[in-house]
């Protein structure tokens, strides 16, 4: 179990954040070169067929080793980092023992982690961690479901007594940009069903997520010298403004939580000129999702009735949808693994995502695909960190999977 630990350190060391303003697959070419090097060590493991495509997709097959039909099954993992974070540089420091007080991730710097505003920490008193030094995230997301699933693959192949049947392993680029899946040959892949290793604190297990639209709306205003601008200036940042305020103020992601659904301002920028704001609008109900879409429609449309026609401009895009109806049809999949969690110690914390996955993607392209815990914690920032045992223990949960399924 060591070297899921010595491949994670090992695999912090890419800097992979992705871009969102970038037109290319992958958003960086920086991805591939951790894609590069996990090819490497899928075809000295013996996998022949890994490989890297041109955008950035990593397949491998691990073959059968048993004679009676069992199905195939796929794990999933994205190489980049988030881009609300630098992702160089990464200096990842072990905790061992921790004794429930503070940590002091850069003493220079003043950074400290405290179970105050991070409670979770309280249940890792004693464990071994790993976490950042402050000054850039660390990567578990999910750069720890790769090492999880390498490690997996390592040990069937170093252990060939250990039964199991095909296992498909597949990594994708610009996940945290919402485009991990756009360019997954789910036929190539070949899987009759598929985890992704991509959740948080231990025991998650995920099939429900949010459905999920961008919004992108542009504001024309008039500028007129402050002086003389009676009846004449018009502020596009005021109409924005005024637009912001006709949401539901209940129905920010701050004031929300489980299944209640929002609308978040994710960026604004403008001048009396011009002023562009991004929303993203999600509810894992697909009913009250669609509602929220028509009520930002409505409030355009009252905006352009009001200031002039074409004032507004609003593009509202569909990113993603909740996986769920996918997943029921093929429950058992589910059922698995809560019993794979259970047979090594875990407890299975079952819970909506606040988000999305790959997998919600590729259950809607054909292949079904629920979420399994990496073991991390406070993603996409200097605060993230990852106990050692439940790195240790999604390795557990994934070979348990192989195993019931090759039963």
């Amino acid at each position: 179990m060591d070297k899921v630990v010595e491949r994670f350190l090992e695999y912090v060391k890419f800097d992979t954040k992705s871009d969102p303003s970038s037109e290319t697959c992958p958003s960086t070419l920086k991805q591939k070169d951790l894609g590069e090097y996990i090819v490497k060590e899928l075809l000295e493991l013996g996998l022949k067929d890994a490989n890297m495509d041109e955008n950035g997709y990593i397949m491998a097959t691990l073959p059968s080793n048993i004679d009676k039909d069992v199905p195939t099954i796929g794990f999933i993992a994205h190489m980049d980092t988030s881009p609300d974070f630098s992702g160089k540089n990464v200096k990842p420091q072990i905790v061992k023992n921790y004794d429930g007080g503070d940590l002091v991730l850069n003493k220079e710097q003043n950074i400290v982690m405290s179970p105050k505003e991070f409670p979770d920490l309280k249940a890792y008193v004693g464990e071994d961690l790993i976490t950042t030094d402050g000054t850039t995230l660390l990567g578990a997301d999910n750069k720890a479901g790769i090492a999880e699933i390498m490690s997996v693959v390592e040990f069937l192949v170093l252990n060939p007594d250990i039964k199991h049947g095909t296992i498909k392993i597949g990594f994708t680029p610009d996940e945290e940009i919402g485009r991990g899946a756009n360019l997954f040959d789910v036929e190539k892949f070949n899987a009759d069903f598929g985890y992704t290793i991509d959740g948080a604190q231990i025991g998650e297990l995920e099939y429900e997520n949010f459905n999920a639209a961008g919004v992108k709306i542009k504001i024309k205003g008039r500028n007129v010298h402050p002086g003389t601008a009676k009846n004449k200036m018009v502020s596009s940042m005021l109409i924005a403004m005024e637009l912001n305020s006709m949401l539901p103020p209940q129905e920010r992601p701050e004031h929300t939580e489980g299944y209640e659904g929002f609308f978040h301002l994710a960026n604004m920028k403008g001048d009396v000129e011009e002023t562009s704001l991004q929303y993203i609008i999600r509810d894992h109900s697909t009913e009250l999702f669609e509602k929220k879409k028509q009520m930002m429609a409505e409030i355009v449309k009252l905006l352009n009735f009001k200031y002039g026609e074409e004032t507004v401009q609003c593009e509202i895009k569909d990113s993603y949808f909740n996986m769920k109806e996918k997943i029921v049809p093929v429950i058992d999949i589910i059922h698995k693994a809560k019993q794979a969690m259970e047979e090594v110690g875990v407890t299975p914390i079952i819970k909506p995502i606040r988000g999305g996955t790959d997998g919600a993607r590729l259950s809607f392209m054909g292949l079904p695909c629920p979420n399994i815990f990496t073991g991390g914690h406070n993603f996409h920032g200097r605060f993230e960190y990852i106990p050692v045992n439940s790195m240790n223990k999604a390795v557990e949960v994934i070979l348990k999977i192989v195993e019931i399924y090759s039963r």
